[in-house]
């Protein structure tokens, strides 16, 4: 979906931010991962890196993502209201398993946001993500569940994340995994379960999970807090798709 040129210079940009150059002259938020972390046993997680970044914010104000997800959501507008780099190394050869992504649902995080709003996520790859490299796996039907509990974005046995989710829903699993060429783009509801297992390529797979929000959507008791405290920053959350004044 995206130009090759749109996603090497964000690859190019995601590196400048891991080494903690920021050509805009704004560091990222707070992050799980930050520079001088262990880039080869720690999942690459960097909060709001187009703000530090030109070409990351490009790739993330590209047409072609706004009117795709419009499309797949049928919106009159979007915007772009969090965004997360997510660099997952691959495994060493017997070291302790750190890097999984654990079972979740978006939503259980989301709490900023008002019950019925609109929220979803497009997560992009920058790399070859293949079968080997540690992909997203969605469980298929799982946005019609509601809110359920045991996510866990941090958990690393996915097998016991499973067992315990289904004891709580009943509810059949069945896995989708998202294999996606670079500039690749995946979509999912906020209630959609996924994560993703051991990067086995070889290679880091990379990629940005790019949380948006239609113009039916607005904060819990309309405070801007946590998630949504930048939303009316349109430098930090640019609307990609139809009016501004839409989420005005």
């Amino acid at each position: 979906m995206l130009p090759r040129d749109i996603v090497d210079a964000a690859v190019v940009g995601m590196d400048e931010v891991r080494a903690g150059r920021y050509d805009t002259g704004t560091p990222p938020q707070p992050s799980f991962w930050k520079p001088g972390d262990d880039p080869n046993t720690k999942l690459g997680k960097i909060e709001m890196p187009q703000i530090a970044n030109q070409a990351i914010m490009a790739l993330m104000k590209h047409p072609a993502l706004g009117a795709l997800a419009a499309e797949v959501t049928g919106a009159k507008a979007v915007q772009i209201w969090w965004v997360q780099l997510l660099y997952k190394p691959p495994a060493q050869p017997g070291a302790p398993v750190t890097t999984n992504v654990g079972w979740h649902q978006d939503r259980h995080y989301w709490q900023q946001w008002a019950d019925d709003s609109e929220l979803f996520t497009a997560w992009v790859a920058l790399s070859d993500v293949t079968a080997q490299s540690g992909p997203m796996v969605f469980v298929r039907g799982s946005h019609k569940w509601a809110v359920s509990g045991g996510s866990d974005f941090f958990g690393q046995d996915l097998d016991r994340l499973r067992q315990q989710i289904q004891a709580t829903t009943g509810q059949h699993w069945e896995e989708a995994t998202a294999i996606l060429p670079p500039g690749g783009v995946s979509f999912h509801h906020n209630l959609t379960f996924h994560g993703s297992h051991l990067n086995l390529s070889g290679l880091p797979r990379r990629s940005f999970a790019i949380h948006m929000r239609t113009e039916k959507s607005h904060p819990r008791d309309n405070l801007r807090q946590g998630l949504t405290q930048f939303i009316d920053n349109l430098d930090y959350c640019p609307v990609i798709y139809g009016d501004a004044a839409s989420f005005t």
